[in-house]
């Protein structure tokens, strides 16, 4: 569109843009200002551009302070040029690896999970048919994973159902999804819909299916209990001597079983008839723990735990729920 032949790689005029400073001596280029992509135009790791990527690593290991974005499909290239000090990556770059069939996915992300990379996420765009990615997200490794329809001229057609079988896969491997754009031609529960460029990422977020898994860390999984004995309501529950009796008669395995079986049936479900009272106040030192730990329905799992209602939970998700739950039942039999 600028009437400039795309077939010659070239250093664009500001390459040395981290690098940059204002006249008061700052940089230019500041935190705040967002991520940093890389070569969004056109593959970090373009043979043409070897001679050029040890000074990029130099730009990149300067200002730590800056959070840099490599997206790339030429992932086997990764080490051309890598610098001597990388060692196991810098934590100021997450590099993406892109896969846009199965085919691509199965020859790329075994190769990208082998590399010593800190922070990794695949993008699939443009998605061109269903990948099935699961194993990929079950090793740990992969933090994020972004889909996309395919834009400009002819573009080839993304089905939805294909990006909603890809945010299943996320959000049973608990690992965050986001729907960056529908494509210029979008199919939907079989009907084709082209979509003006200017409204393919606007369309894509109306869908709301962009998933954040909930992972707590331990400072925050205390900072939970203290605003848990802030609130006199939540605070007001207690383990009583026939609850104790109880626990100890069956053992805390049993009771942590009797946990998870009440969270799968009562809890986890995406639909929930009579959610807000499906937890009884009495009857079982589970049902006790859930008011005292505002895990008893899935408003107060959203208000207290940032886990949305109306979808099923994960299994990660449980496991959260029920390792809050022991972990007042614990801490009460320890009084």
């Amino acid at each position: 569109m600028y009437g400039k032949d795309s077939s010659v790689v070239s250093k664009t005029k500001n390459f040395n843009f981290p690098l940059a400073k204002a006249r008061n001596g700052d940089y230019k280029l500041q935190s705040c200002d967002g991520k940093v992509y890389t070569c969004m135009t056109s593959d970090f790791f373009l043979p043409e551009a070897d001679c050029w990527r040890r000074e990029a690593w130099s730009m990149i290991r300067e200002r730590p302070d800056l959070e840099f974005v490599i997206i790339t499909k030429r992932i086997e290239r990764f080490y051309e040029e890598l610098p001597l000090d990388w060692g196991q990556g810098y934590k100021n770059v997450t590099i993406i690896c892109t896969c846009e069939n199965q085919e691509m996915a199965d020859k790329r992300l075994k190769i990208f999970l082998e590399l010593p990379i800190i922070n990794r996420e695949i993008i699939e765009e443009p998605m061109l048919e269903k990948i099935n990615i699961e194993k990929y997200l079950a090793t740990g490794k992969i933090s994020c994973v972004t889909c996309g329809g395919e834009s400009g001229d002819n573009p080839r057609p993304c089905d939805y159902g294909w990006i909603l079988d890809t945010r299943e896969q996320c959000v049973r491997q608990n690992v965050s999804f986001h729907f960056k754009q529908t494509g210029g031609k979008f199919i939907k529960d079989g009907k084709v819909y082209l979509i003006d460029r200017k409204y393919q990422q606007t369309q894509a977020e109306r869908a709301g299916i962009d998933f954040t898994p909930v992972k707590f860390s331990e400072s925050e999984f205390q900072e939970l209990f203290e605003r848990l004995k802030k609130s006199e309501f939540r605070s007001s529950f207690k383990l009583k001597q026939r609850d104790r009796e109880y626990i100890e008669s069956k053992g805390i395995e049993k009771i942590e079983s009797h946990c998870r079986d009440f969270i799968r049936e009562r809890l986890a479900p995406k639909d929930i008839s009579n959610d807000g009272k499906q937890t009884p106040m009495k009857g079982h030192p589970v049902f006790i723990a859930q008011h005292a730990t505002a895990t008893c329905c899935r408003g107060c799992l959203y208000k207290w735990h940032r886990i949305a209602p109306g979808r099923e939970l994960t299994a990660c998700e449980q496991d959260y729920v029920v390792s809050v739950i022991m972990e007042w039942i614990r801490s009460q039999i320890e009084q």
